[in-house]
C-alpha cells in the first residue's frame, strides 16, 4: 500500500473534498443532529477542520450514504481499528486497484474493500 499525503489537520489527502454538516443533512434530507448521530454511531466518519466536523464528500452517493461505507466502518471498528485508523485506512491507496477503499466504494472493488477490512481484523 502507498499512502497519499495526508494534510496534519485531519487525516485526510489535502485534495479531498469534504462536507459541513449542514450540507449533508441537506443532501441526505435529514437533520444535522441526524447526522451527528450517524457520526456518533460510527455510520459516517467525520474530521475535524479548524474546529468544524467535515464529512469526505466521497462517503455519499447522490443523496444517501455510499452503500457498502456503513459496514466497511463496522468491520473495521469491530476488527479493533479506532476512528483515526479506520479514516486512515479508507484513504491509503490500494497499489493493484489503483485507488483508496473510499472511492473504491463506488465501484465493483466495493466488496473486495470489505474483505481486505474482514482480514486485517482477523
Amino acid at each position: 500500500m502507498v499512502s497519499l499525503p495526508m494534510s496534519p489537520d485531519d487525516l485526510l489527502p489535502s485534495d479531498e473534498a469534504v462536507l459541513e454538516i449542514a450540507e449533508v443533512a441537506r443532501r441526505l434530507g435529514v437533520s444535522a443532529g441526524k447526522v451527528r448521530n450517524l457520526i456518533a454511531e460510527h455510520h459516517l466518519l467525520a474530521v475535524n477542520r479548524d474546529g468544524t466536523p467535515m464529512i469526505p464528500e466521497v462517503f455519499l452517493d447522490g443523496s444517501e450514504v455510499a452503500k457498502h461505507l456503513t459496514g466497511l466502518i463496522d468491520v473495521l471498528i469491530d476488527g479493533g481499528f479506532d476512528r483515526n485508523s479506520a479514516m486512515r485506512w479508507l484513504f491509503t491507496a490500494q497499489d493493484d486497484i489503483g485507488e483508496y477503499p473510499a472511492r473504491a466504494l463506488h465501484s465493483h472493488a466495493a466488496r473486495e474493500m470489505i474483505r481486505r477490512a474482514q482480514a486485517l481484523a482477523l
